[in-house]
């Protein structure tokens, strides 16, 4: 009896002293706070995600009556067409379309070290697709590689909030060699970095990797100073409709941003919502009722989608999307 009572004593008091280190830390935010809280990040996304993601092709005649061809086999990819690491899944597809041929960018989730890279695939028809390799891989997390065209070259901005940054990348040989150029944005997790020129300026969407918030920021200069938006946070504390699922795009004279439904689990669908007001001073959005994409019930997309990548080929819409079957 005696030895149970000193051993819960110990205990107690073992328990107290982590309790006021970890407060310590967290309030000095001295070593090992980033650690600790870069892991806390990668744990949450491994149980957040079920997966496997793979990816798939839909098509429509307007952006929001998309569906699966007849002459795609969804999935088109997945992460047994990688073939240069170990690859757990494949998602958050970007396309881009350069002399005849269609090109996309994507996460790679590496199994062994449990960190996306950005890998690459090739198509000259926009159905089948066939995997190349792996183009940017950093010491942190790499997802959601935004890729755009300015001024003639091609720029790419992926999700690397393990690194406090939104990062640019520029292509000094399309599409396999990219330098990094400089960070956009540092000092904190920015989620699923989302770009759009308008109006002479640029705009960027964030969320934070709770779901939950969406900024805006602004500038007038690619790589020069971006400016909270006075509305920030657009959206506060939804994870229905806060976090990016997809670039921003225009439809009959029309502004849109996509955002993933992560409530009550990751991952759900995507709404897109018209952005009504786009200006230094407001801003104000309203929501397209119907999804532009949902779960399934059963294949490669019966648990979930959460993001779409929507072109304007010839007279109909193309759209590189993600889903997981469980």
């Amino acid at each position: 009896m005696k030895k149970c009572i000193i051993n819960l004593v110990l205990l107690t008091i073992a328990f107290a002293a982590g309790l006021m280190f970890g407060i310590v830390i967290h309030k000095n935010q001295c070593f090992p706070y980033e650690i600790i809280k870069i892991a806390y990040y990668r744990v949450h996304k491994y149980f957040k995600i079920s997966g496997p993601w793979s990816i798939g092709i839909y098509e429509g005649s307007t952006p929001f009556d998309l569906s699966a061809p007849e002459d795609v086999s969804n999935p088109v990819l997945t992460g047994k067409n990688v073939v240069d690491i170990d690859a757990s899944f494949v998602a958050d597809p970007f396309m881009a379309f350069k002399d005849g041929k269609y090109y996309m960018f994507f996460e790679v989730l590496n199994r062994e070290t449990n960190q996306g890279d950005i890998g690459y695939a090739e198509s000259t028809d926009g159905i089948h697709w066939e995997y190349r390799k792996i183009v940017i891989d950093e010491t942190f997390h790499l997802s959601y590689p935004n890729i755009f065209e300015w001024n003639d070259d091609y720029y790419l901005i992926p999700e690397c909030h393990e690194d406090l940054s939104v990062r640019l990348y520029k292509a000094i040989s399309f599409p396999e060699q990219w330098e990094y150029v400089g960070n956009l944005l540092t000092g904190y997790h920015y989620v699923d970095p989302s770009i759009y020129r308008d109006n002479e300026k640029w705009w960027l969407f964030v969320s934070t990797p709770d779901d939950d918030i969406l900024n805006l920021y602004y500038s007038s200069d690619l790589m020069g100073e971006w400016k909270p938006h006075p509305k920030n946070p657009i959206v506060k504390f939804d994870k229905n409709i806060a976090r990016p699922g997809g670039k921003v795009f225009t439809y009959n004279g029309c502004l849109y941003r996509l955002a993933q439904d992560d409530d009550p689990y990751y991952g759900i669908q995507v709404f897109a919502f018209e952005i009504t007001e786009l200006s230094e001073k407001s801003y104000a959005e309203k929501i397209v009722e119907k999804p532009v994409v949902n779960m399934t019930g059963k294949g490669w997309n019966a648990a979930g989608m959460h993001h779409v990548d929507l072109h304007k080929i010839g007279d109909k819409w193309i759209a590189a999307v993600d889903g997981r079957k469980k």
